[in-house]
């Protein structure tokens, strides 16, 4: 069904080397096409810009601009916007050797309109499949994933054949190691019923060592949507690491042995579509740098501010210096703000 333009046999990837990636994801990607008129339906919008877009991919570029070496698994129509998602990422730093071409069905596109502070409605072209669902386990560049520093993939590639099999593969090679992150981006026109996403994501924790979600998502995830309650249950899955945003009332981390909320960055917000994608990239970067968790849920909240302030996503990840004079700027009397919701993805 895919046609890879590589395999893991002859990718320039040598973890013997030292090669091995700092970040590896996988899932969606696609090219987001969003209104430069704010604050009307898209009937009324005139003009509109692209960008690359895509959880997965957002992630990816958010981590490569904090000086990671990052690539991306997933795959494109064998159109016009494939190449531009290939131009894109080589733009970004980010290594497109396991992004390839499907026969069938289009690179998808998404439509958003923007009603600032917290109103983002997404319409999303992807049915009745989209080309990053269409992952096939046997090519996966199974070494790179197992030797990456991070490992990140999405509750969305679950969704669908092959690519859940695919995502179930991947771990199995990886096994629990530290850093294998399930973003529990759940998004229910993907999925026919909502108890088929909790059987899935059941299975995945078994998997992994970092689940970060909204409390919608932890409710999906394990039943629970107070933040404190969501994190016992997602320790008793067996991550190492569980990271609840709350949106006004800031974000919780929680280990077995250590317990940390912050509050969120004040911004005037013009999209909070790309916010918690920022947030993703830089939550790679301190576990990468090995931060304690304030400093990683400081650093994160910020960078997901920063982009809550532009109308893009991908485009729009700050650098690490950015958000550090962001930081290193900014009064820490300020009330909690409202301005970038738990939904903001």
């Amino acid at each position: 069904m895919s046609t890879p333009t590589t395999t893991p046999g002859d990718t320039a990837y040598d973890s013997a080397a030292g090669t091995a990636y700092d970040v590896v994801a996988i899932g969606r990607t696609g090219v987001d096409i969003y209104p430069l008129q704010h604050g009307v339906g898209l009937e009324k919008v005139d003009t509109f810009q692209k960008f690359l877009g895509g959880s997965a991919t957002n992630v990816s570029v958010a981590a490569a601009r904090h000086g990671h070496r990052v690539a991306l698994i997933t795959r494109t129509g064998q159109d016009a916007f494939g190449r531009y998602i290939h131009e894109a990422l080589q733009g970004f730093g980010v290594d497109d050797a396991f992004v390839s071409a499907v026969a069938g069905p289009p690179t998808p596109v998404t439509f958003c309109e923007v009603f600032p502070p917290d109103d983002f409605p997404l319409y999303f072209y992807r049915y009745p499949i989209a080309p990053d669902l269409m992952i096939e386990a046997d090519s996966l560049p199974l070494e790179a994933i197992r030797d990456a520093g991070v490992y990140w993939s999405t509750v969305t590639g679950l969704s669908q054949e092959p690519s859940r099999a695919a995502h179930f593969r991947a771990w199995e090679a990886r096994g629990r190691r530290t850093h294998t992150v399930l973003d529990l981006d759940y998004r229910p026109m993907f999925w026919a019923d909502p108890a088929e996403a909790s059987e899935q994501v059941g299975r995945a924790l078994a998997h992994v060592t970092v689940a970060v979600g909204n409390r919608e998502e932890c409710e999906v995830a394990v039943g629970e949507t107070d933040p404190q309650r969501a994190a016992d249950a997602l320790l008793e899955r067996g991550v190492e690491l569980a990271v609840v945003k709350q949106g006004p009332k800031g974000v919780l981390a929680a280990t077995r042995d250590e317990r940390v909320e912050v509050r969120p960055h004040p911004v005037e917000v013009v999209n909070g579509l790309g916010a918690g994608d920022a947030f993703g990239g830089a939550l790679c970067h301190g576990l990468l740098e090995g931060w304690d968790l304030t400093r990683i849920l400081e650093f994160a909240n910020v960078a997901g501010a920063i982009v809550a302030g532009r109308l893009e996503c991908s485009t729009a990840m700050p650098t690490t210096a950015e958000v550090e004079e962001r930081l290193a700027g900014r009064d820490r009397q300020a009330p909690p703000f409202a301005g970038v919701t738990e939904e903001a993805r």
